[in-house]
């Protein structure tokens, strides 16, 4: 199946010095039909206005992944990390049993970014820290992962068995991707205009994808996009055993 989530279906909200949209329930936007697409949790599409940003505030039990597009956010934290995330660049803290952190744009001009937060495949993890640099050219006409707990070398690493992926189509191009069983695809259209087994995503269009076929992704457009694939988390809950039960 491909659910296909149209731009003006997107949850926008305006707070002056933050615009955003949330791709699933976060903070006073609340969908019990959207909370969650397999372990992928939060993406949220931000930009941020000069001379402000977000506060020191905890997270836990959680993967955050941040893409930034344009601008630059400085980024301050509880494990003594101080950096400047730029254009290109890919940050991950693992937030584990806890951490603090800070987000402010102190740059003259807005910043715009992804954050992503995936759940992780184990609890209690220490928090930890990590983040790289890309050159565009890297993911032009083909998909590059850029962060992945699936042990792809020189990628931002996480601790889910998923992968982020990058892809920058020229108009016509087309590529593939293996989606199996078990597995949930997610996909983000920055810009252009693509089709996906068929179907069509507009420009900051989603889809969401359950399905064992390999996809089929082309570029009706020059077309710059997320794609990525997680757990489809189905199994969560009681094992097979665990519903057996047991007389005592």
């Amino acid at each position: 199946m491909i659910q296909i989530i149209k731009k003006e279906d997107r949850h926008f909200s305006n707070f002056g010095w933050l615009k955003t949209y949330w791709l699933f329930s976060f903070a006073n936007y609340f969908d019990p039909h959207n909370i969650q697409f397999g372990a992928l949790r939060v993406f949220n599409d931000d930009v941020v206005a000069p001379g402000t940003g977000f506060p020191t505030h905890p997270h836990q039990e959680m993967e955050i992944v941040t893409i930034v597009l344009q601008g630059e956010m400085t980024h301050e934290d509880s494990m003594g990390n101080k950096a400047v995330i730029q254009a290109n660049d890919v940050q991950r803290m693992s937030a584990g049993t806890g951490l603090t952190h800070s987000e402010f744009n102190l740059a003259d001009n807005p910043v715009h970014f992804y954050q992503i937060w995936i759940f992780p495949d184990k609890s209690g993890l220490a928090p930890t820290y990590d983040q790289k640099t890309y050159a565009p050219v890297l993911w032009m006409n083909t998909l590059f992962p850029v962060a992945s707990g699936q042990g792809i070398p020189d990628t931002v690493t996480f601790h889910t068995d998923a992968t982020i992926y990058r892809a920058d189509l020229d108009q016509d191009q087309e590529l593939s991707f293996a989606a199996t069983r078990g597995r949930r695809i997610f996909v983000y259209l920055i810009k252009g205009m693509l089709a996906i087994n068929g179907r069509q995503v507009d420009e900051g269009g989603q889809a969401r994808i359950d399905t064992e076929e390999p996809l089929s992704i082309e570029a009706y457009k020059d077309s710059d996009f997320i794609l990525i694939d997680v757990p489809s988390c189905k199994g969560w809950g009681y094992s097979e055993e665990t519903l057996r039960g047991m007389r005592r």
